[in-house]
């Protein structure tokens, strides 16, 4: 498995992927070991060694390889580590993952934990394979949570990088994301946006700023917020698409600026351009024909004709289906 180089801010300090395992490893080994394993202490000799491997029992994406070896070497650093099945593989029944060579002492101590992580990791990476399988040639990502097991972030989330999602915000730090809560609490999804935008601002703080929505006027008030303070209109399209929908899914009969093709109206036939339409559910109903003075439709006429041009000059000729 490559190196992880992903850096997390964790407890107000930067710590690099191998430093929070280390910190995991050593937890979750006191926790398990206390004052000694007193069933190994008893029966076997210190200086023993032998080997073990892994033995896949189930179908699924494997994950944890590398975590385990980290465990081992945490213990007894020059143990011998053979990957037989990377992390990402996608793994069947009877298959060895590694073998591993050292202490009998370090194999009995170790053992347990390396299971544990590694059968949740693989859960997760093969639930989240799964779904992102059922996404494969759409753009839409699978993320994760904060909803993990305590002390276990680290690992959980890496099992859904493995099996193929992405990883989202680590904990409260590393990101402002404005849920239900905040915003009740706060006043409103503006003022929180307002508090959250200045908070950044006065702290020199690099957060990204994510707004959770429960409705699709919440959208339009996000993208116009945003639209306030990054003066950009690249996100006021989500805000449009928001606007479009709300419009169909009431039956409004809103006039909206569209693309139609127009046949016959202003003058102009076969030809896709922007002008108001009436939409509902059903689609575009009608389209409104405003009364142009004299300069308006000189403007108009020469905008038709630079979209002609241009469709010439790609070889468009199909006739387009007209409005019904």
């Amino acid at each position: 498995m490559p190196a992880i180089f992903l850096l997390y801010r964790f407890a107000g300090m930067n710590m690099h992927f191998d430093e929070q395992l280390n910190q995991l490893i050593e937890s979750a080994l006191a926790e398990d070991i206390g004052d000694g394993d007193h069933s190994t202490l008893a029966c076997i000799d210190a200086n023993a060694k032998g080997k073990a491997v892994l033995k896949i029992k189930d179908e699924g994406i494997l994950a944890g390889v590398a975590v385990a070896e980290k465990i081992f070497r945490f213990m007894e650093p020059g143990v011998g580590f053979r990957v037989i099945r990377q992390d990402g593989h996608i793994m069947k029944p009877g298959e060895i993952a590694f073998e591993v060579n050292a202490h009998v002492h370090t194999i009995l101590k170790c053992e347990r934990l390396v299971l544990n992580c590694m059968q949740r990791m693989s859960g997760i990476a093969t639930l989240t394979n799964m779904y992102v399988q059922r996404l494969a040639g759409y753009k839409t990502q699978v993320l994760d949570t904060r909803k993990t097991t305590p002390n276990f972030r680290l690992l959980e989330k890496e099992g859904v990088r493995i099996g193929g999602g992405i990883n989202h915000r680590f904990g409260l730090y590393d990101m402002i994301m404005l849920k239900d809560n905040h915003i009740d609490y706060c006043g409103g999804i503006e003022r929180a946006i307002e508090l959250a935008w200045l908070y950044v601002q006065q702290h020199d703080k690099e957060l990204k700023i994510e707004v959770e929505t429960r409705s699709l006027e919440d959208v339009k008030k996000v993208g116009f917020e945003i639209l306030k303070r990054k003066g950009t209109t690249y996100y006021g399209i989500g805000n449009a698409i928001a606007f479009i929908t709300k419009s169909i899914f009431n039956d409004d009969h809103r006039i909206i600026a569209l693309s139609c093709v127009l046949d016959g109206e202003y003058g102009e036939t076969n030809l896709c351009t922007g002008v108001p339409a009436i939409i509902t559910r059903e689609g575009i109903k009608d389209i409104v024909e405003l009364r142009l003075n004299e300069e308006e439709q000189a403007k108009f006429k020469k905008s038709t004709a630079v979209l002609r041009d241009y469709m010439t000059s790609i070889g468009y000729e199909e006739k387009v289906p007209a409005l019904a």
